[in-house]
Order: structure tokens, then C-alpha cells, then sequence
């Protein structure tokens, strides 16, 4: 269960009608103001994974720091929810604004404490992959109700990090999170 988990999936077969201009599923739109980004969130790969989380977690009943969310992303940033279904893989490709508006309201009405367990990074030039290991849970000392794996690739531009994409899998039954991507 990710952080992205209130988000309704659609086995990939079901989503290219969508693609093509079928009606896509009706989400609350959420306003999301540009803002500039916190410096201590985009200094350093640190800042922007820790941030990454932050933005998300909160108990029932707190508004989402969508636009601090934002402002870790290039322009045109993708979010990639991938995982196995009753009619098997599935990837849901979102924007940052498709992303809040199928969240939001999941988020805030249930609780969500999404909190990084382990990190593998490789770098190479001004990109990195991060494979993020999590833990979620619904109020912040709760039982652990999932994990999974964040893969985010990071940009520095020479004065900042940005996230240039993110996808993620639930770990099930059928998919142990492997020992290496393990603290």
C-alpha cells in the first residue's frame, strides 16, 4: 500500500479506452497554488526524499501540503502506480494534478502516515535512483497496514533536486519486497 494507494486502479488493458478519449473516472478537483520550494527541501537528495513523505502524512481531517508536494517536481513530472490486479498488471500514469485530485480526499478522510525504511541510491552525472522503501499506516502509531517500493529519479539542475518521476509497487502476497530493498 503506497502512498498513492486511495488512488482507484485500472488494469492496463482498461486503461488505454481512457487513452483514447472514453470517460475517465470523476475525482474532486483540489486547487493546488504554485509555491516557490522550501531551500531545505531541494538542497540535497536527503531533503527531497524526506520531503517527499512530509507532504503526504498527516492524520483524519488535515488538509495535504499539495503545494509544497508540487514544488518537488519538474513541469511535467509523471506518477506511475503499477501493481497485479484479479485481471492482472496494471499501470495508472498520472500528472501531479490527476495524482491530488484521485487522493486527496482518501488521504484526509482516512489518515495516512507514509514513512520511508530503507534506501538503496545510485547516482551517476546530476541524476540519482532512489529505491525508497516504505511502511504505511493510518493514524501515526498504528499497526503497519503496507509497504512497497518508491523508485523516484532525481535532477540536479545545478542549484536544486527535482523529482523527475516516480513509480511505485504495493508489495502483496505475490511480491515480497526483496532483501536487498530491506533495512
Amino acid at each position: 500500500m503506497s502512498r498513492r494507494r486511495p488512488i482507484r486502479f485500472l488494469p492496463v488493458a482498461l486503461l488505454v479506452p481512457v487513452a483514447l478519449g472514453a470517460q475517465a473516472p470523476v475525482h474532486l478537483h483540489v486547487d493546488v497554488p504554485a509555491v516557490a520550494p522550501r531551500a531545505a527541501d531541494v538542497a540535497t537528495v536527503d531533503g527531497i526524499v524526506k520531503a517527499y513523505y512530509d507532504v503526504i502524512t498527516g492524520p483524519a481531517g488535515q488538509p495535504r501540503q499539495w503545494s509544497r508536494d508540487r514544488s518537488l517536481y519538474i513541469p511535467d513530472l509523471r506518477f506511475v502506480a503499477t501493481g497485479v490486479g484479479k485481471q492482472g498488471p496494471y499501470a495508472r500514469v498520472m500528472d501531479h494534478q490527476a495524482f491530488v485530485d484521485g487522493s486527496d480526499s482518501g488521504m484526509v478522510h482516512d489518515g495516512f502516515f507514509e514513512r520511508e525504511v530503507h534506501r538503496v541510491t545510485r547516482s551517476y552525472g546530476n541524476i540519482v535512483q532512489v529505491f525508497s522503501t516504505y511502511e504505511e499506516r493510518r493514524t501515526a502509531d498504528g499497526p503497519v497496514d503496507g509497504r512497497g517500493v518508491n523508485a523516484l529519479q532525481l535532477f540536479w539542475d545545478g542549484k536544486r533536486w527535482w523529482v523527475a518521476s516516480a513509480i511505485w509497487f504495493d508489495e502483496d502476497a505475490g511480491h515480497p519486497i526483496p532483501p536487498e530493498l530491506l533495512p
